[in-house]
């Protein structure tokens, strides 16, 4: 079950992030700190509706946190999720490791 729900998790990150325009806005986040939809509309040259849907993938994500203050509202990025990806490269590093490892060891057989 844990690894079902870390699953799900590596996959909803790796979605998110596969569109530049997220990794922009997130990249910006984490530069700029939390920032109202508005002004990230606007950088972006994108309507409200278009920056929204955006927003709305990350924050599913669980990248970034929406807080609403009257009618503003502010985008925070939350990078925990983060660790998904992080330790999925770590598997893959080790389990590359242990082949080359294992290829160098065949070769340096064939020396003797």
């Amino acid at each position: 079950m844990v690894e079902y729900k870390k699953d799900k998790i590596l996959s909803a990150v790796l979605k998110a992030l596969s569109d530049s325009t997220r990794r922009a806005l997130l990249t910006q986040l984490c530069q700029q700190g939390p920032s109202r939809v508005t002004d990230l509309a606007n950088v972006y040259d994108m309507s409200l509706n278009a920056i929204s849907k955006h927003i709305k993938v990350l924050e599913k994500a669980g990248l970034v946190s929406r807080k609403t203050i009257g009618r503003t509202h502010w985008i925070e990025v939350d990078l925990k999720q983060v660790a998904a990806v992080d330790d999925w490269f770590s598997e893959l590093k080790s389990i590359w490791a242990l082949r080359l490892d294992k290829l160098e060891e065949l070769m340096n057989t064939g020396d003797e």
